[in-house]
């Protein structure tokens, strides 16, 4: 299946003059219809799946690592620990992905695409587990992020040497298993040989563009790739295209479809998978910890190099902008500086800009949706995903 390459910068932001709009304001005002009950229903099923399906394999892991060794337990409570939480979403567009194009003779089982869709999270979970080590996160879904927890364990079990260190070192360790077994659990799907064959194409792209999404990220925190276009080239590769577009485009590998299905889910995935991702950067600035499982100070202390730091760097005045340097990466930040900053991007209309930003991007999603040719309920799921991924809260 050939796989679209699309330019790795969008287009410019528009310059939005009008007052600040919040993020629940601007998100009431796209008028989104929910989720009709047949759709909804039809992604719980999907979700409860995927869960299934890591939890048995995950089953067999304990049992294989405990008999190495019963010291190598933490590793596997460890992944499982990541692997119960998120909402499913890069296995449900995969698996939609697959019915919107699936021809009844192909003669893959729902079962077994199921378990290859389930894979996606492994992929996740290792991604997450790193990114967390390379912006020295502190949690992760309301729990400590792993390199925290390891270096714990290793306080408590008083053993020798830099406990920072162990904890980096298992954390890096526990994100390289969850991508080893990403492959094994795709594998072992049950999916026919020739399907897994043409998922492998789509699969070993979307690993290495996340691979080079962290590279950027890390480069960008470093001062290379700056201004607008550089934050928006790092949410391509480093979120957008293994959050909604691959994984679309692995469904459809597996459902046998040709280059013209790959277009198709590009012309979706890529401006969805960009609207998730600035959707996760306002979160991560504006929302609410109990909800989300992070505290809203953690990107502004990490001084993550977000599309809402560039724009509030571009618009803000002198003081401004001293603020944003004084601020953004200092692990010490007070609660008082956090909240000026903020504010600046409030007042610079940083915010609001990602919000239209979003929205603009997220209605051509659906438009894409609502043109392509896929089957109905596919359709409405997709529909339904895109709605969810964009105004979630978490």
């Amino acid at each position: 299946m050939a796989l679209t390459r699309v330019p790795a910068a969008p287009g410019p932001i528009a310059r939005d003059t009008r007052p600040v709009i919040a993020g629940a304001q601007q998100r009431e005002s796209i008028a989104l219809p929910p989720a009709g009950p047949s759709a909804a229903a039809e992604l719980d099923r999907v979700r409860a799946a995927v869960s299934a399906a890591l939890s048995d394999f995950l089953a067999v892991q304990r049992q294989t690592l405990a008999a190495m060794d019963e010291s190598l337990v933490p590793i596997i409570d460890e992944v499982c620990a990541i692997a119960d939480g998120g909402k499913r979403l890069r296995p449900l567009f995969a698996y939609w992905g697959w019915r919107g194009v699936r021809r009844e003779s192909a003669g893959e089982r729902d079962a077994a695409v199921l378990r290859a869709v389930a894979a996606l999270e492994f992929v996740h979970a290792s991604a997450l587990v790193h990114d967390d080590v390379m912006d020295g996160a502190l949690t992760r879904r309301g729990r400590p992020s792993t390199h925290v927890g390891f270096a714990a364990r290793h306080g408590d079990g008083a053993l020798a040497g830099d406990g920072e260190a162990f904890g980096v070192g298992a954390a890096i360790l526990v994100g390289d298993l969850a991508l080893v077994w990403s492959d094994e659990l795709l594998r072992c799907s049950g999916i026919s040989s020739a399907a897994l064959s043409r998922a492998r194409v789509v699969w070993d792209t979307m690993r290495t563009e996340v691979t080079a999404g962290q590279y950027l990220d890390l480069l960008r925190a470093a001062g290379g790739l700056p201004g607008v276009q550089g934050a928006l080239t790092v949410a391509r590769y480093k979120s957008a295209g293994y959050t909604v577009q691959r994984p679309l485009q692995l469904g459809a590998a597996i459902a046998g479809a040709g280059e013209g299905a790959a277009e198709v889910y590009t012309a979706i995935g890529l401006p969805l998978g960009e609207a998730f991702q600035l959707r996760d950067d306002v979160l991560g600035v504006f929302g609410d910890p109990a909800v989300t499982g992070k505290s809203a100070d953690d990107d502004l202390r990490e001084g993550k190099q977000t599309l809402l730091v560039a724009l509030a760097q571009e618009a803000a005045d002198a003081d401004g902008r001293r603020l944003l340097a004084a601020t953004l990466g200092d692990p010490a930040a007070g609660p008082a500086e956090l909240d000026a900053v903020r504010a600046l991007m409030e007042s610079t209309g940083a915010r609001a800009q990602v919000e239209q930003r979003i929205a603009e991007r997220t209605a051509l999603a659906r438009s894409a949706i609502a043109e392509a040719p896929l089957a109905e309920d596919a359709r409405a799921a997709l529909d339904a995903l895109a709605v969810a991924a964009t105004t979630r809260t978490a």
